[in-house]
């Protein structure tokens, strides 16, 4: 009986417990629902806010456009009218002045002809030799209706027919961006952004990357180009980040809606090269290394072992200098002073002519040469440990990738001890070369 009730007991608090579960999953999910509901309420008034605003911009500057056009329009009738005005004023002044002098002909007439008499022959001679003069045969032209403007407006209605179909096609609501991001993957001293398309019919031509601290709430241009994923750097360590992307459809030039911002950060320490050493000038964040033209020659290595197998390793030459075989980029179990190239006992290495280096050893398989632009990957994982349970003096070996321009090679590097983390370096004889690690 005592151990029937013991069961009973345990499966009733099997079922507690599973409750517990059940409802903490339940209130997760009304959490989703709540940020769903609240995404949606947002956006939709977002977008009320953008359309009113798109909409009261272009009925702004349509009446701005009308007015301006009318202004020009008024300005020709006003040119045209004066333009054509101006000779008939002339031609009246003319025909004004002609009318003076008849009135003042006849005047003088009729008083000669009232009070001629025989000794008045010489005024009658005097006043018509003075109408001929005046040759009152002669009339100025005036214009018939049909020879001076007649001033219309040609107003075409097909316009109106027009801005009607491109006012009712003007603008689309889309209820979810055709882009979204897909993954975000930390990287020591960044962030690796994924995106995909989600609208089948929705053809990208480029895609658009911003991001911004989460604290701010100005995002930034980081990435404008046809790739679907982009390592974002500068990052500082535990600090949120958010990104967002959009896309440009096919011959299209207006972006698409900004896909739904998600946040990450990057807890891995940011890759960093050693300060301190005279032959080479560091960036700010020490991530970028230049050759200066300093005689004092070396390895230049990381910080700190900050290179862990299962990581990717990547080194970008941004500029180039005068090539030597004993240039290197690599990793090493540690450091070691002395040595002018990482070609030599625990490291693995690609020199710039793109031959790969195995604890000094030259490997048959090459890379490509490094040009301005090339990076230069590293990819290991540990493949199996020596019997000793300390893992000192037993074989390690780890396998390694390492790529360049489209190609890899693949070996296994095998030492003599356990190595959890590795250091990085790098080493030019000639100065100009710049390489960025992350």
């Amino acid at each position: 009986m005592e151990l029937e009730t013991e069961a009973l007991l345990l499966e009733a608090r099997e079922s507690i417990e599973a409750a517990r579960t059940y409802r903490r999953e339940l209130q997760q999910r009304l959490k989703g629902l709540h940020l769903a509901r609240q995404q949606i309420k947002d956006s939709a008034a977002l977008t009320r806010d953008v359309l009113e605003q798109h909409f009261n911009d272009l009925k702004g500057t349509l009446r701005k456009l009308l007015d301006e056009r009318l202004v020009s329009l008024l300005q020709e009738v006003d040119s045209i009218e004066q333009e054509s005005i101006k000779p008939l004023d002339e031609c009246q002044k003319l025909i004004e002045h002609g009318v003076g002098t008849a009135d003042e002909l006849l005047q003088e007439g009729e008083m000669v002809i009232h009070g001629v008499t025989g000794a008045d022959s010489g005024k009658l001679c005097s006043f018509t030799k003075k109408a001929l003069h005046i040759q009152l045969d002669s009339l100025p032209e005036v214009p018939s209706l049909v020879d001076v403007p007649c001033l219309s407006a040609q107003l075409d209605d097909s316009l109106l027919t027009i801005v009607k179909s491109q006012i009712f096609n003007h603008g689309t609501v889309a209820s979810r961006p055709p882009i979204q991001i897909e993954e975000l993957i930390e990287k020591p001293g960044g962030i690796l952004v994924k995106w995909c398309k989600v609208d089948d019919d929705f053809i990208p031509q480029d895609y658009r990357l911003q991001y911004c601290k989460s604290t701010a709430s100005h995002f930034e241009d980081v990435y404008v180009g046809s790739d679907t994923e982009f390592i974002v750097l500068h990052i500082d360590p535990n600090v949120d980040y958010q990104f967002r992307v959009c896309a440009r459809g096919d011959g299209r030039q207006e972006w698409s809606p900004w896909s739904v911002s998600q946040i990450g950060r990057s807890t891995l320490v940011p890759h960093e090269w050693a300060t301190g050493f005279e032959g080479y000038s560091l960036s700010s964040r020490r991530n970028i290394a230049l050759r200066n033209n300093s005689q004092v020659g070396g390895v230049l290595y990381s910080r700190a072992p900050t290179y862990y197998c299962g990581q990717t390793l990547t080194f970008r030459i941004e500029t180039v200098g005068q090539p030597d075989k004993k240039d290197s980029i690599g990793v090493c179990v540690e450091q070691q002073n002395g040595f002018d190239s990482l070609q030599r006992d625990k490291a693995v290495c690609v020199g710039t002519n793109g031959a790969v280096f195995v604890n000094g050893k030259e490997m048959t398989n090459q890379l490509p040469a490094v040009t301005s632009g090339s990076a230069v990957t590293f990819d290991m994982e540990a493949v199996n440990l020596g019997p000793s349970n300390n893992n000192e003096g037993g074989n390690f070996k780890l396998r390694v990738t390492i790529g360049s321009n489209n190609r890899e090679v693949v070996f296994d590097w095998v030492l003599d001890q356990c190595c959890g983390s590795l250091y990085f370096g790098c080493s030019f004889s000639y100065p100009g070369w710049k390489v960025l690690v992350f």
